[in-house]
């Protein structure tokens, strides 16, 4: 693998020990287009880990699209992550970058259980001098989202009053009204 993620398709399926008809299957299929395949190279477009991987951050995001969105940006979550978000923004991990989606109804760039969705000031982003690119896939990338880009908390599978609660214990911003 590169510092941008792409291996050899021939190296994939030795190791896979996939034939290049479920290759293909397991490229188109992907429900969040994960996996994007160019000639004789593949890749996962985003989520790439930092663990004993050769990526890079830089090689990622030379690979991406920059963009420099002016509506609100959404990252969801747990309500279990509201007290770290509360203490160190949202950090990817062990990961390369924090996904995040465009609009609130976005399939990509959120997890599969979600409590509540973080809005995201992209303007606060730049501020803070961080890069924000669009992969192929569509998902919205930040290397890491810090406090003061934080719009607000919204409810989305768990009830106002627990929220409120967790958004004050972690000194987030709940959103107001009923979103």
């Amino acid at each position: 693998m590169d510092a941008a993620g792409w291996a050899s398709v021939d190296d994939v399926l030795r190791v896979a020990e996939m034939t290049p008809d479920e290759l293909n299957v397991a490229v188109a299929t992907n429900d969040k287009g994960r996996l994007q395949l160019e000639g004789l190279r593949i890749r996962c477009c985003q989520g790439h880990s930092m663990d004993n991987m050769p990526v890079t951050r830089l090689a990622l995001e030379a690979s991406w699209e920059a963009i420099a969105p002016f509506a609100s940006l959404w990252h969801g979550t747990s309500l279990d992550a509201l007290p770290g978000i509360g203490r160190l923004g949202i950090t990817s991990s062990h990961r390369t970058h924090v996904h995040l989606a465009e609009s609130v109804d976005s399939k990509v760039g959120k997890r599969a259980h979600v409590d509540v969705l973080i809005e995201i000031g992209p303007e606060a982003l730049r501020r803070a001098g961080l890069g924000v690119f669009r992969a192929q896939n569509g998902v919205v990338l930040v290397e890491r989202v810090p406090l003061e880009s934080i719009v607000a908390v919204h409810p989305v599978g768990t009830d106002r009053r627990s929220l409120g609660t967790a958004c004050r214990a972690a000194s987030l911003p709940l959103a107001t009204g009923g979103g």
